[in-house]
């Protein structure tokens, strides 16, 4: 058992999410309702996870929330096929594989993200980054705030928080690491991200991996 661990948020830390991918959700929704008018911005929705999202949508055309599964399993396969058919193709960030070698035999690796976990799986797998974080990774399923979705990652960890380092892009997640009690490292290729992380009480920041990389071992393994 490691003694530190680090968890990543998969999108804008792990993974760039396209606009083809993100128009994979919306067109297996558009078996069940209309999403032309949809909003494409993730933080418009009450929750910002896959799974609330799917319920909201659900729930603004009057469908029940039993559907929601058969909404899941539907762009679950779709995502599947167009990613083994060539028609999406996943993009890692830059160094992000190379920060998760320079950690594996160091520290336990995970995920904590507003994904369906599959989902996740299904785009980080072949750009070799699923199998570090595998062991320790939590999706949107069942939903929750993302705070919510870190926490049920953690209680399943028996490292001390103060030996945890959480990576994340985005308000929400930053509000989740301090609600754990763990370190976070506001990470983003876009200084404007950055700066709002940074006006939100974000406390260390990188804008690539080799600082992310200096940061977690300055947090963890410099005494």
């Amino acid at each position: 058992m490691a003694d530190a661990a680090i968890i990543f948020d998969v999108d804008g830390v792990l993974l760039e999410l396209t606009h083809a991918e993100e128009e994979v959700f919306f067109t297996a929704l558009s078996r069940f309702v209309p999403t032309e008018n949809l909003s494409r911005d993730w933080n418009s929705y009450r929750i910002r996870n896959d799974d609330d999202i799917i319920a909201e949508i659900l729930e603004r055309h009057g469908l029940p929330a039993t559907l929601r599964n058969e909404v899941k399993r539907h762009y679950l396969s779709l995502l599947g096929d167009n990613l083994r058919d060539g028609v999406l193709e996943s993009m890692a960030i830059a160094g992000a594989e190379a920060m998760l070698e320079s950690f594996r035999l160091r520290a336990d690796l995970g995920i904590a993200t507003a994904n369906f976990l599959t989902a996740a799986e299904l785009r980080l797998k072949p750009l070799r980054l699923w199998n570090d974080v595998k062991g320790h990774a939590q999706g949107a399923d069942g939903g929750g705030h993302k705070h919510e979705i870190l926490e049920r990652l953690l209680q399943r960890m028996d490292v001390p928080r103060a030996r945890i380092v959480y990576v994340g892009d985005n308000v929400n997640d930053l509000e989740a690491g301090v609600r754990a009690g763990v370190c976070f490292i506001g990470f983003s290729t876009d200084a404007a991200r950055l700066a709002k992380l940074r006006e939100n009480g974000a406390r260390w920041m990188s804008e690539n991996h080799t600082k992310t990389t200096q940061l977690i071992t300055q947090l963890l393994f410099t005494s």
